[in-house]
């Protein structure tokens, strides 16, 4: 029996299909929306700006704030479902955090959007969704 869901989200239509898939087909599990933030995009972010190195704090707080704005959206998709979700947020590698808190938070399944990139394009950008699928400790289910 599947008792727990988690749907990493992000700002894609993808991670929206996935929650959609979790509240359809697993109606009395619970389930947690995981967003995590990548310190690779807080450096990327930072350089020069007007003449001045951009504040790392300042870059660190807009991404929290998107990453609440991504959670709160996450919450008011589901609550069209007639279902309520539990929210987390973390800091670090996406895929590893996946599969770490996946291990670590007694969950069952994991309902996770792909872009279904193929070829050149997978092989240089990656796929989270594959590596999730790959190393997790529990089943996985890539939404197209």
């Amino acid at each position: 029996m599947t008792d727990h869901i988690l749907v990493p989200v992000d700002d894609s239509n993808r991670s929206t299909q996935a929650i959609e898939f979790a509240c359809r087909e697993y109606p009395n599990a619970t389930i947690t929306a995981l967003h995590v933030l990548d310190p690779g995009d807080f450096y990327a972010a930072t350089g020069l700006e007007g003449g001045a190195m951009v504040n790392y704090d300042e870059i660190h707080q807009q991404h929290e704030r998107q990453a609440e704005t991504v959670l709160e959206n996450a919450r008011e998709l589901a609550a069209e479902h007639g279902r309520e979700l539990e929210t987390e947020q973390m800091i670090g590698s996406v895929s590893r955090s996946i599969v770490d808190y996946a291990d670590e938070h007694d969950v069952d399944h994991v309902a996770i959007g792909s872009h279904g990139r193929t070829g050149a394009s997978r092989i240089l950008l990656g796929s989270v969704a594959e590596t999730v699928a790959r190393r997790s400790p529990v089943p996985v289910t890539i939404v197209r």
